[in-house]
């Protein structure tokens, strides 16, 4: 079993928000907890009428006392593997029984990982961050031992050992000692390169970011993010050049990587269209299997990280849509299409909307392979698309919305448009951050019209929520919203 969820109904917008805003509160999730009592019964227990809170908060503990967030760079003890583990997936010292949840390790299919100084000052180290920008305490660990990780990045990112002996020389300086380490292949790659990492932008630094993305299959992508500073193209392909050797005949090819991309982005983050990825070798794309689908994964489209859990999601949102043939589902947010066009045969039409263009093409080619002919997906933000896309649908056919926007929420010009199109009787709304700009959206679907903020059409009614757990050994879950007016 890949999730958990539990539905429950809603009957007061007000005690829905006030509920929501405790999740924002320092200590009501267990961040750091070495030997949380009382978990037992919580997840699985009764819910009252009316209170969610104890299914979205399946790992708080009950009873329990707010306390602050800890710091994870002071004189604790425990390793920084452990303090790392403690930060990324702060339930992994509990059992199954205790998290109350199915146990999955390595669930995901997408891993970031870093470069930046280690524990040893090494600022050639891949892993992940703990600290703090702003304390300028930044540490990046290995993260070799994380739980959700799955094995296959780890083999990628902390692919093999090495015995290092005195004498033993890497990137030109000898190593001091005689011990056992595990060294990670993209970090191998980095500490042999002339080339230094990009810590700060204005610093200088070349060598940035790791992506892998994984499916079942086992097939895996690699995505290098370099910043290419000043260098010629003749100087910027010898490093493509060398790296590819590296993951083709030299101690990466143990990755056997099914592609490698090369991204030169000079921005935290760069899209396809901003600055291309660039396929080094192997194929273009990564394929999924989801929901009698098959689903082509590009390397800037959205996924979800969890595809098993995906697949509970995808079905619980279908279930609360209601849709039937004469409806026409509109897919707000829709990445590569995946929630629509497993509803395609259900419905009369399929009309989706995402801001990355290679997720776009992504669902047209999904839509095309699996003989889907009902759909049509637009590229673009939503807020510019959506309003002339709902002029056409005020004839009287039902239209049901399904959104899944980021962490940021829907742009207040895609509420004002739902709100206003009459058609939009039900709406399904999937978050996975619902305090904070969410909770802002819940607010104006809900609140009574308002001419000064352009809500005019009548307000929706929040009917069900059901939480479903994408994010093992977190506090995390996906929460699936049904909205009717």
């Amino acid at each position: 079993m890949a999730g958990l969820k539990r539905r429950v109904p809603m009957h007061s917008l007000r005690y829905f928000i006030s509920m929501v805003g405790l999740f924002s509160k320092s200590g009501l999730l267990p961040w750091y907890a070495r030997n949380p009592p009382g978990w037992s019964q919580l997840f699985l227990g009764t819910v009252c009428k009316g209170d969610f809170t104890h299914v979205i908060a399946t790992k708080c503990q009950k009873g329990q006392k707010s306390q602050k967030k800890p710091s994870h760079l002071g004189p604790l003890d425990g390793s920084w593997q452990e303090r790392l583990a403690d930060v990324v997936t702060p339930l992994w010292r509990l059992s199954y029984e205790e998290q109350l949840k199915p146990v999955i390790n390595g669930y995901r299919n997408k891993s970031t990982f870093s470069v930046n100084r280690g524990p040893d000052g090494n600022p050639k180290t891949v892993g992940y961050y703990l600290g703090t920008w702003r304390d300028g305490n930044i540490v990046c660990v290995r993260s070799n031992n994380l739980k959700n990780i799955p094995e296959k990045h780890s083999q990628v990112a902390q692919g093999m050992d090495y015995w290092w002996w005195h004498g033993w020389i890497e990137a030109g300086r000898p190593i001091e000692g005689s011990c056992a380490a595990v060294i990670q292949y993209y970090e191998v790659f980095l500490r042999q390169s002339p080339l230094e990492p990009c810590l700060v932008f204005h610093e200088g630094g070349y060598w940035r970011e790791l992506i892998v993305r994984t499916n079942s299959q086992g097939h895996t992508m690699a995505i290098i993010t370099f910043h290419p500073q000043k260098l010629s193209q003749e100087e910027l392909h010898v490093q493509k050049e060398t790296v590819k050797e590296f993951f083709i005949r030299g101690p990466g090819a143990a990755c056997d990587l099914t592609s490698l991309y090369f991204q030169e982005s000079t921005m935290t983050r760069c899209s396809h269209q901003q600055s291309p990825y660039q396929l080094l070798f192997g194929e273009p794309y990564i394929f999924e299997e989801l929901l009698s689908l098959k689903i082509r994964i590009s390397p800037d489209a959205f996924f979800q990280i969890n595809t098993a859990g995906a697949e509970m999601l995808y079905r619980t949102v279908g279930e609360l849509t209601g849709v039937n043939s004469d409806t026409i589902l509109l897919d707000i947010c829709c990445g590569t299409g995946v929630i629509g066009l497993s509803l395609a045969q259900h419905t009369s039409q399929v009309l989706g909307i995402e801001l990355v263009e290679q997720a776009v093409e992504d669902a047209r080619w999904t839509a095309a392979f699996n003989g889907i002919t009902n759909s049509e997906f637009h590229t673009g933000r939503a807020e510019k698309i959506l309003p002339g896309l709902l002029k056409s649908k005020e004839d009287g056919q039902s239209v049901v919305a399904v959104v899944n926007p980021a962490r940021a929420g829907l742009h207040y010009k895609v509420i004002q448009a739902i709100r206003n199109c009459r058609a939009i009787r039900t709406l399904v709304f999937v978050s996975c951050k619902l305090h904070g700009e969410s909770t802002r959206n819940v607010i104006e679907l809900c609140c009574p019209p308002d001419p000064a903020k352009k809500l005019l059409g009548e307000p929706f009614v929040l009917q069900q929520a059901v939480p479903v757990d994408l994010f093992p050994h977190t506090p995390h879950c996906e929460l699936v919203l049904l909205f009717t007016r």
